[in-house]
């Protein structure tokens, strides 16, 4: 996906581009979904492309959603940055910063935990999957 920089800027609020485009990280617990506890679907700013639900969804009480597994749309990178070790998280199709994995989660869920910045999301409630476009993902719920 070729990225127009110019109509993102002026699409995406100046966090939102920050986040996904300039790998910037939002304040833990000043963010719109850290604790959301409706049901539905998580998918990419920029693209739309899907990739976490709800049903992974935990508090982790670190201030910023916290998944235990991906649906798919991600990619993980090495990030050294700020003098840590990490793997970051990026969505598929258009290369968005999304947040980081780490190996603290929940052990009976896999072990582990998806930060991801809300700015880089955009939630589709459950009951609005099907007029979104996103009907194939009402199988996760059931």
């Amino acid at each position: 996906m070729k990225k127009d920089h110019d109509a993102l800027k002026k699409r995406l609020s100046k966090r939102q581009y920050a986040v996904t485009q300039e790998g910037a990280t939002e304040p833990p617990f000043d963010n719109e979904y850290y604790n959301n506890t409706r049901e539905g679907l998580y998918v990419d700013i920029v693209s739309g492309e899907p990739l976490f639900t709800s049903r992974e969804q935990y508090d982790a009480g670190c201030g910023w959603p916290s998944f235990t597994a991906p649906i798919g749309g991600i990619e993980e990178r090495f990030d050294d940055s700020h003098g840590m070790r990490r793997t970051e998280v990026r969505s598929k199709q258009a290369d968005s910063h999304l947040g980081h994995v780490f190996d603290d989660g929940p052990r009976e869920a896999g072990g582990l935990r998806y930060c991801i910045n809300s700015a880089a999301l955009r939630f589709i409630p459950f009951e609005n999957l099907e007029a979104e476009g996103y009907g194939e993902y009402v199988k996760y719920f059931k």
